[in-house]
C-alpha cells in the first residue's frame, strides 16, 4: 500500500511539473486579473460574476482575481498599465481601451434571447407625472459614467437629435457612477430622470426594484453587446484558452445572475458604429464651446 502511495505521489508531482513547465513555456502567468466596470455595487458584482470566475479558473488552470473598479476609467487605466489582463467593458469603454490600453475583444455577451446587444432606457419614477422628455425640463438628471455607452454616450446623441443641451435643459446634471445607482436614485426620488439600459434594469428586477417602480419613457435602437476583452500582449495560447472558456460557459444559475444566455465570438469591427458616435459626441462638445 505504501509503495502504491509513493508511486501516486511521484506521478502527481511529475504531472504538476509538466503542467507548470507547459505554462512556463507558453509564458502564462500564475494569476490573471479580471477587471469589471462598476455597473452595480461591489457586492452585487461579486455575486454576479463569482460563478463565471470559478469557471474560468477551472477551464484555463490559472487563478483568476476578480477586481471591481471604482469607475469605468479605472478598468481602462488598469489594463493600460498591465494591472488588468481580462476586462468586462461596455462598448464605449472597450473602444477607449482598444485605443489606449491595447485591448482586444474576444467574446460578446448575448441577452437572454440570444441577441448580442441591448437597448438604452430613459426612466422616471412611477407616479411622478414625468412621462416624456418635456416633463423633465428643469428637473434633476443622472448620467452614469462618462465612459458609459447607454448611460451617457447614446442618450447624449439622442438629446442632440431632439435639440436638447443637457446642461441647459435640466436643472441639475449628475453622474451616478453606475447603472444600479442611477436606477435606485430614480426609485428613491433623488433624481427625476436617468439613462440606463434594459440589461442592467433586468439584473435588478425582483431584488432591488420592480417594473412598476418606473416609467420607461424612451428606448434606444440596438446597441452592440458588451465585450470581454484581453490585452493583446498576452500569450496567444492564453488568449485562445480564455476565449474558449467564455464560449463554453453554460451554467444556468450563473447566466441567470448575469441576465444573459452566454457568449459568442466578437470582432473589433462590431464596435465601429460606437466609434462613430464617439466622434459625433466630440464634435458636439467642440461646437458648444
Amino acid at each position: 500500500m505504501k509503495k502504491i502511495c509513493r508511486i501516486l505521489t511521484v506521478l502527481l508531482t511529475l504531472a504538476l511539473m509538466v503542467t507548470t513547465s507547459a505554462f512556463a513555456q507558453q509564458g502564462w502567468p500564475d494569476e490573471i486579473t479580471f477587471g469589471v466596470i462598476p455597473v452595480a455595487s461591489s457586492r452585487n458584482m461579486s455575486d454576479s460574476f463569482g460563478n463565471l470566475v470559478q469557471h474560468l479558473e477551472k477551464e484555463i488552470g490559472v487563478k483568476v482575481k476578480l477586481q471591481m473598479a471604482g469607475d469605468y476609467a479605472g478598468v481602462i487605466t488598469g489594463m493600460q498599465h498591465k494591472h488588468v489582463d481580462v476586462a468586462y467593458l461596455g462598448p464605449k469603454s472597450y473602444c477607449e481601451a482598444a485605443k489606449r490600453a491595447n485591448a482586444e475583444a474576444l467574446v460578446v455577451e448575448m441577452d437572454q434571447n440570444g441577441v448580442a446587444g441591448y437597448h438604452g432606457y430613459i426612466i422616471t419614477k412611477a407616479g411622478s407625472g414625468l412621462k416624456n422628455m418635456a416633463d423633465l425640463k428643469g428637473k434633476t438628471w443622472a448620467f452614469t459614467d462618462p465612459h458609459s455607452t447607454s448611460g451617457t454616450l447614446v442618450p447624449t446623441i439622442y438629446f442632440n437629435k431632439i435639440k436638447i443641451n443637457p446642461e441647459n435643459y435640466f436643472g441639475r446634471v449628475i453622474y451616478s457612477g453606475s447603472h444600479e445607482a442611477s436606477i435606485l436614485s430614480v426609485k428613491a426620488g433623488k433624481v427625476d430622470g436617468a439613462s440606463t439600459n434594459d440589461l442592467d434594469f433586468e439584473r435588478g428586477l425582483g431584488s432591488h426594484w420592480t417594473k412598476d417602480d418606473f416609467n420607461i419613457i424612451w428606448k434606444s435602437d440596438l446597441i452592440p453587446g458588451a465585450p470581454m476583452a484581453v490585452r493583446k500582449d498576452l500569450p496567444s495560447s492564453l488568449k485562445k484558452a480564455i476565449q474558449k472558456a467564455f464560449l463554453s460557459y453554460s451554467d444556468k444559475g450563473g447566466l441567470e445572475k448575469l441576465k444573459i444566455s452566454g457568449y459568442k465570438l466578437a470582432d473589433d469591427s462590431l464596435y465601429d458604429g460606437i466609434r462613430e458616435l464617439i466622434r459625433m459626441k466630440k464634435a458636439l462638445k467642440a461646437a458648444q464651446k
